[in-house]
């Protein structure tokens, strides 16, 4: 693993040549560990980074640019630091390539080692690029008359659906469903910036109160955490709190300094679907 100090929140030193070690990466285990998450984990997923800011210069001399697509599988002992990712991809800006498939190669080679783990990494040119779509497929939450009093994560408020009060026995309502939010907002940990996100949960079993899951996600406000630590702590709680016997939870957050972070988590599916939103 590159021995390197963490990036964020300093002022850096900008590269222009290729320089694999200013790459960091940070333990998984760090952010899991207050969680309670150790051993197996009770999901699986990857984390989906787009980077829409990548250029080198061919032999001749002529700048290329591309997006670059990079699924990282949540099971990796170590996760990329962005900062770092993007001072590392920015270094190649004034370096001569042989070929976009050399190219591939040099990033997956580096990243792979120092995530301990295998990557699937993609090249996109600009005409490639996903189309954004204005929102997930499902039902928005975002117009729900919630009341909301907690900005801090408030986990307690999520609750389920009781069956028909008149009913002899009240029997739970079961529910397959998709929704999402895009009100969705945290903080960064170290800088203390806000993170905007989409965020979607489908789920099989107890139907999970509308306002109670889009007042529980609107209580990360305030809260400090990377990516991909919240995504799975919104798992976790919801495993906890609602019992759902199938869960999904997949946030796309909007891009910072031309990357966006897209952590997927599920006990049902490994890959995330493709796409983007439209704030990304």
């Amino acid at each position: 693993m590159h021995k390197t100090e963490n990036p964020l929140g300093k002022q850096t030193r900008y590269f222009a040549k290729y320089s694999p070690e200013v790459l960091h990466a940070i333990e998984r285990s760090e952010s899991r560990r207050p969680a309670g998450i150790e051993g197996n984990l009770p999901f699986q997923g990857e984390d989906v980074w787009t980077c829409y800011e990548l250029t080198w210069l061919n032999k001749q001399g002529l700048p290329r640019v591309a997006a670059l697509s990079i699924r990282v599988p949540c099971r990796s002992p170590y996760l990329v630091e962005s900062k770092s990712l993007k001072l590392y991809l920015n270094a190649f800006s004034q370096e001569y390539i042989e070929s976009e498939d050399a190219l591939c190669r040099t990033i997956t080679k580096d990243l792979n080692a120092l995530l301990k783990t295998s990557i699937y990494l993609e090249l996109m040119a600009l005409d490639e690029i996903p189309v954004a779509h204005a929102h997930f497929e499902g039902i928005c939450l975002d117009k729900l008359e919630a009341e909301i009093i907690e900005y801090s994560r408030t986990p307690e408020l999520l609750e389920v659906k009781a069956g028909p009060k008149q009913a002899i026995v009240q029997e739970p309502i079961q529910k397959n469903e998709t929704v999402y939010t895009h009100l969705f907002r945290s903080l960064c940990p170290v800088t203390g910036q806000p993170d905007f996100a989409s965020v979607m949960v489908h789920y099989s079993g107890q139907e999970i109160s509308h306002q109670a899951l889009l007042a529980y996600l609107v209580s990360y406000r305030n809260h400090t955490a990377f990516h991909e630590s919240t995504v799975e702590q919104i798992f976790l709680d919801l495993m906890q709190y609602c019992k759902p016997e199938m869960l999904t939870v997949f946030a796309r957050f909007t891009r910072r300094g031309g990357v966006d972070i897209n952590p997927f988590r599920s006990n049902i599916e490994a890959k995330a679907p493709a796409g983007r939103l439209s704030r990304q």
